[in-house]
């Protein structure tokens, strides 16, 4: 598999994604190992500030605003939506207005059922009015598909907002209410990635509740459920020897929360991170040690294995759980190809939650 096809959302960020001429370069997934000399570095100790952090940082390289939701229509049937917002600078050094802007923009949208999974892609780039993220009012937005604050919207817990993307089969518009505040990922917002300093800022909502309506080939449908924001930004997120990762946003139905992720190595070594959120918002970071990521069942995919169901044990929670998708072939068949989409779990706790696969 060529260097291309490696990428997600997150993965997007390392591929020198530029809009010159007309013509999109990149590279792929193993562009976030890249040399990021020039561009600014993630250092433990940073002081957030909202809404400041919630626009963009042009000093670093790579940065994305992502949600997924967890939904079921009146029938109990269920849905995924997924909507990301990606910036890449094309090279250091200061913002600059017009043409002249250094960052690129991409979008993904997506929608799943059980039968269904449809996705969407866009680009634009920076100082032209194609794509952004303001605040006062908050906004981020590519094309027509939009991320923006409603009345009464709260900055340090990114809501009210209206969720919005349309494409040729299928659109969706929800609103994302919550009632606790934000939270940070890592230790205190700074997100280890490898023992050798590869790092990103991170936080996320994971405690939004959603609403809203799915339309898929014409077919429109009401929702209600769980969605999660994530928000992360740096400049070299990998090592050069890191290959993928496996990624897990979990609502338990206790009202916790869990964010995991497993950097795979080339040499078949394994850095696994987390954080486990309590009911009134408080994270514990998850030492590598007390965590366990196991895949139970795989999908073949456009010539893919892809680990599509997994068991997850962490003792210090008490957790030990088994994880399904709600469609196993949820691969995102855009640029840059990766698996994401909604799965259940049960076992020692269940609920509902997001995966995505990278490098595979």
């Amino acid at each position: 598999m060529s260097a291309k096809a490696k990428i997600s959302r997150r993965a997007f960020a390392g591929g020198a994604l530029a809009l010159l001429g007309g013509k999109a370069l990149a590279q792929g997934f193993a562009g976030l190992a890249e040399n990021a000399d020039g561009y600014a570095v993630v250092t433990p100790g940073r002081r957030f500030v909202f809404p400041a952090d919630h626009v963009p940082h042009p000093e670093f390289r790579i940065e994305w605003w992502y949600v997924t939701a967890n939904l079921r229509d009146a029938a109990g049937a269920s849905y995924g939506a997924q909507w990301t917002l990606f910036r890449q600078a094309t090279q250091p050094g200061p913002a600059l207005e017009g043409w002249a802007n250094r960052s690129a923009w991409m979008g993904h949208a997506a929608v799943t059922r059980a039968n269904t999974h449809r996705s969407g892609e866009t680009f634009a780039r920076g100082g032209v009015g194609q794509a952004g993220v303001e605040t006062a009012p908050f906004l981020a937005f590519i094309d027509n598909w939009q991320m923006r604050a409603l009345d009464a919207f709260d900055a340090d817990k990114v809501a009210p907002l209206e969720l919005t993307a349309s494409t040729a089969d299928f659109s969706y518009a929800l609103r994302l209410d919550a009632d606790r505040p934000l939270v940070l990922q890592g230790d205190n917002g700074f997100s280890r990635k490898s023992d050798r300093g590869q790092a990103s800022y991170y936080y996320s909502q994971p405690f939004f509740k959603a609403a809203g309506r799915v339309v898929i080939d014409d077919k429109p449908v009401d929702v209600t459920g769980l969605a999660w924001m994530d928000r992360e930004w740096s400049s070299q997120p990998l090592a050069a020897d890191q290959t993928g990762w496996d990624w897990f946003s979990l609502h338990l139905y206790g009202g916790e929360k869990l964010m995991l992720y497993r950097l795979r190595q080339k040499d078949g070594r394994n850095n696994l991170f987390g954080n486990f959120i309590v009911p009134d918002g408080r994270s514990v970071e998850i030492a590598a040690a007390d965590n366990s990521m196991t895949p139970t069942n795989f999908t073949d995919i456009e010539g893919r294995k892809v680990p599509t169901s997994w068991r997850v044990i962490i003792p210090a929670h008490g957790l030990n759980i088994e994880t399904v998708p709600i469609n196993p072939r949820c691969w995102m068949g855009t640029s840059f190809a990766y698996w994401e989409g909604p799965i259940t779990f049960a076992g020692s706790h269940k609920g509902v939650g997001y995966l995505e696969l990278t490098g595979y």
